[in-house]
């Protein structure tokens, strides 16, 4: 029977392990990553499985993004992603584990809106995500429109334009 757990529980170097398994050493230039870039990983909507031997077997991680305007002004998202199984736990329903735990998170926080680049037919059936509200949107590296999805948690209409980013810190 396997286990989620809050991610901060595993060590960084066993979640960059299970990371390069699933998506290999050279997943550092995809698209994502500069949408995420030099930001830290939020330990509240981030998750870990381990199998029955305490082994760590799937993570995923969600991170402070923003939609920044042409005026510089930001709209905060959260992305999810990456949703990482280890290679031999693959179909066994622990990434779906993963995001019913992040999108039930999401929602008892009424966090931002979560984003995401997915496949829409998957993510869109089992949680909602869609690609509506996410045309103005563009990235730093290339990606498909139609995997750049989004889902409000807490009503808050979806849409803007302007480039995925790291978030800028707000000071008061």
């Amino acid at each position: 029977m396997s286990a989620i757990l809050p991610l901060d529980s595993q060590s960084t170097d066993a979640i960059e392990t299970l990371l390069d398994a699933a998506f290999g050493p050279d997943r550092h230039g995809r698209t994502a990553y500069l949408i995420r870039d030099g930001m830290p990983w939020l330990p509240a909507l981030s998750f870990a499985v381990m199998d029955d031997n305490g082994e760590l077997i799937g993570s995923l991680q969600s991170w402070p993004v923003a939609l920044t305007r042409e005026d510089g002004s930001q709209i905060p998202l959260i992305m999810v992603g990456p949703v990482a199984v280890a290679p031999a736990h693959q179909k066994g329903g622990h990434g779906r584990a993963m995001m019913d735990a992040v999108v039930a998170a999401a929602r008892a926080q009424r966090c931002e809106p979560l984003m995401m680049i997915g496949d829409p037919e998957y993510y869109g059936r089992f949680w909602g995500f869609t690609a509506e509200g996410t045309a103005g949107w563009d990235c730093p590296g290339p990606f498909e429109a139609r995997r750049l999805l989004a889902l409000s948690v807490d009503g808050r209409p979806i849409s803007g334009t302007g480039m995925l980013s790291p978030r800028i810190a707000v000071t008061a």
